[in-house]
């Protein structure tokens, strides 16, 4: 039990931090109000490198449902541990976003503007609601970060004497996501994962937040299909072209 207790943690703690950078920057009255993009991509690389670094030796750190159904699909992660990964990453992921409201819910009930309010949860499309560009984003940024997350973990030049993933492999994930968001983010947010944006959305539908607006339901199947799509891929590029090196 304890891997899956870490994956609780470790998305607990992503979705705290990134999700809490978000609420910073968007939410009148916070410390952070309006510090801009950079605030959030470097939030959000932090986000995923922390978690890496304390639970990565214990559960390898998917946090992420799309890199585990990912993986198992190319038959590297036994189906059996799928569900009970995928479930600890939901419930994770409900947790950070209810420690994120817990947090910040007096300066989501002073901000006027809906989208602020739900972007400390979920993800929307930035331009007139286009699924199509979002789902193509979503679908590219996952693989970006399914495929450079495999290529840091399996390089030599990260490897402790010993061959195991060392630390500085999991700041270089960092760096990843920090590098994903500056640039494949204004599309979507991103979400690049289904449970850091299902969970959370779920959160905002069921949360009191006064003038809260709507949990964009609609759009809720994007950031699910493409990042397990993007992943699938990923994965798949990964182990037959470079793997086997």
């Amino acid at each position: 039990m304890t891997k899956y207790i870490a994956e609780v943690f470790a998305t607990a703690l992503m979705v705290t931090l990134g999700n809490g950078v978000v609420a910073n920057v968007h939410l009148k009255g916070a410390k952070g109000y309006k510090t801009g993009w950079m605030g959030i991509a470097t939030g959000w690389g932090f986000a995923v490198m922390i978690p890496a670094a304390i639970f990565g030796w214990i559960c390898g750190n998917h946090i992420n449902p799309a890199f585990t159904i990912g993986l198992a699909l190319n038959g590297q992660f036994p189906w059996s541990d799928v569900g009970p990964y995928v479930i600890a990453q939901l419930i994770g992921a409900f947790i950070g976003a209810i420690l994120v409201w817990a947090m910040y819910k007096p300066f989501m009930d002073e901000t006027d503007d809906k989208i602020d309010v739900f972007s400390c949860f979920g993800s929307v499309p930035s331009y007139k609601k286009n699924y199509i560009n979002a789902f193509i984003t979503e679908l590219i940024g996952t693989f970006i970060l399914v495929f450079g997350a495999l290529g840091i973990t399996h390089s030599p030049f990260m490897k402790n004497a010993d061959g195991a993933t060392g630390l500085i492999a999991h700041i270089a994930i960092g760096f990843l996501v920090w590098g994903i968001v500056l640039s494949v983010g204004g599309p979507t947010g991103p979400a690049l994962n289904p449970a850091r944006d299902f969970m959370p959305r779920l959160a905002h539908a069921i949360l009191p937040i006064k003038g809260k607006g709507s949990s964009h339901w609609g759009y809720a199947w994007v950031p699910i299909v493409a990042p397990i799509l993007g992943s699938t891929i990923a994965v798949y590029t990964w182990f037959h072209l470079f793997n086997k090196l």
